[in-house]
């Protein structure tokens, strides 16, 4: 049996630390792009992992990478400071951006970052998760739900972007971070919350699929 990590281990592996990595180098005296470079080692070493392993690949942690990489490439293009704050931000749009256009598709990105939270490590749970996939009231919940990481994600960006044209530099330089944390917590409850009906379908599921039959 596998043991699987809560989506906020999850999220925090795959989205806030590269992030936190980032910012912490940075503010270490570390020049953007070693910063933005040594922050996709994390996303990086999952990605291939997780290719090497299931010849899969981690979705998230694959758009973190990206945009990492055009972070980077924008460095080259870009020296004034404002177009470089706006330039942090701009990773968590694209992400949103690839997470809601996902939800229109048959496997959203999020579906992966929160099976791990509602199988809880547990066959029975994998088992219904497997039944369960493909059902419209299922599959339902899990677009909705990266929908609205997605819409989180976009908003905050734009947020941050207006934020690093219009507000001071050394406000934005912490403003930028503050946005970020609080739209990431409040993505955590109210994700959290939608996903839960999932975790009760997949409850309900066990259960009725535990009952000893009764003879005829």
């Amino acid at each position: 049996m596998t043991k699987n990590g809560s989506p906020l281990q999850t999220l925090a592996i795959e989205i806030a630390v590269p992030i936190g990595v980032y910012y912490g180098l940075h503010a270490l005296g570390v020049s953007v792009f070693l910063s933005l470079a040594l922050s996709g080692v994390v996303p990086l070493a999952r990605t291939l992992h997780q290719f090497a392993k299931n010849r899969t690949l981690n979705g998230l942690a694959l758009v973190v990478l990206v945009t990492n990489v055009v972070g980077m490439l924008l460095t080259f293009v870009s020296g004034d400071a404002r177009m470089m704050i706006a330039k942090d931000s701009i990773g968590s749009g694209i992400t949103g951006l690839v997470i809601l256009a996902s939800a229109c598709t048959a496997a959203p990105i999020m579906t992966k970052t929160i099976q791990p939270f509602l199988i809880r490590g547990k066959a029975e749970n994998e088992a219904a998760w497997a039944r369960l996939s493909g059902t419209r009231p299922f599959d339902s919940i899990l677009r909705r739900t990266s929908v609205i990481w997605g819409i989180g994600f976009v908003l905050e960006s734009a947020a941050r972007v207006v934020g690093a044209f219009t507000l001071p530099i050394e406000t934005m330089v912490w403003l930028s971070t503050v946005i970020f944390a609080g739209t990431f917590a409040v993505l955590m409850v109210v994700g959290g919350k939608v996903a839960e009906r999932a975790g009760k379908l997949i409850v309900a599921d066990v259960e009725a699929h535990s009952r000893p039959l009764v003879a005829a």
